[in-house]
């Protein structure tokens, strides 16, 4: 078991659910258990779970017959989603553990989701094979990645204007779009022993309420995910912020409307069962 996570973690965990959870994550976990379609009675296993968004929509799905465990290697993430309200349904067993080795008995569940977590495994094959072997017969196992940048234009104004400002690549500081590739999906399911696999691809508008800083707060909700950000100073933060919103600022009111901000987004969910 890991230290307690530290005060810069936790409040990156918090912004995380704050921000990014509560605009964008939410309606993207209800296309994602679309798919994985949790049934009451069953056992649900959320890989990477972060503050728990997919297990705390799956419990009232399965009900208080089901199971749901939530699993993820971020400690400051489970204090976080430990400390948010319980929903209805099945209680939920929040651990810590690496998805490319869970600590979790072979053939123990009847449903595995991963929301957006794929991208960030050193093995994604390994993981998905870990989620295979945790399952029942007939199991299924339904994941979701963001497809690449090109499908996601206002995502790609803003992150590659970060990228010039970090001096870096879109591809090296967010990995997270850089496994948008269908075939890239399916051949990782199929490798992992499932069949019936699918790739779908599904889009969404995001809604949120119009922010003056609206880099501040993206990087906010997502700076614990970006080493070359966190190393940053508080004035440097600051700085880039403001730096980036006046590069793209003027681009992205194309995507306001009135009072809110509007974000066309698009996953790819993919799906398999295990034999």
């Amino acid at each position: 078991m890991s230290q307690p996570p530290s005060d810069a973690a936790l409040a990156a965990a918090q912004n995380y659910e704050r921000y990014l959870v509560t605009y964008t994550m939410r309606p993207f976990t209800t296309i994602l258990l679309e798919h994985a379609n949790p049934q009451p009675g069953e056992r649900v296993v959320d890989v990477a779970c972060g503050t728990g968004i997919a297990a705390r929509q799956t419990a009232p799905l399965v009900g208080v017959t089901g199971t749901v465990v939530a699993v993820d290697l971020n400690p400051a993430m489970l204090a976080v989603a430990r400390s948010l309200p319980a929903p209805a349904g099945a209680a939920i067993d929040w651990r810590e553990g690496n998805a490319q080795a869970l600590p979790l008995p072979d053939g123990a569940f009847d449903l595995a989701v991963c929301q957006h977590g794929l991208q960030f495994f050193p093995d994604p094959g390994a993981a998905l094979r870990e989620m295979a072997r945790v399952l029942a017969p007939g199991g299924r196992v339904a994941v979701s990645v963001w497809r690449a940048l090109e499908h996601n234009p206002a995502s790609r104004l803003l992150w590659e204007s970060i990228a010039r400002h970090l001096n870096t690549t879109t591809a090296i500081l967010v990995p997270s779009f850089n496994f948008g590739d269908a075939g890239w999906l399916r051949a990782l399911l199929g490798s992992a022993g499932l069949t019936e696999v699918t790739v779908t691809p599904r889009s969404h508008t995001v809604r949120e309420p119009l922010h003056p800083q609206l880099v501040a707060r993206s990087l906010a909700g997502v700076g614990g995910l970006l080493p070359a950000y966190a190393a940053l100073g508080a004035a440097e933060k600051t700085a880039l912020a403001q730096a980036i919103q006046d590069d793209v600022g003027p681009a992205l009111e194309a995507y306001v409307d009135g009072d809110e901000q509007l974000y066309p987004l698009s996953i790819h969910v993919g799906f398999g069962r295990k034999p």
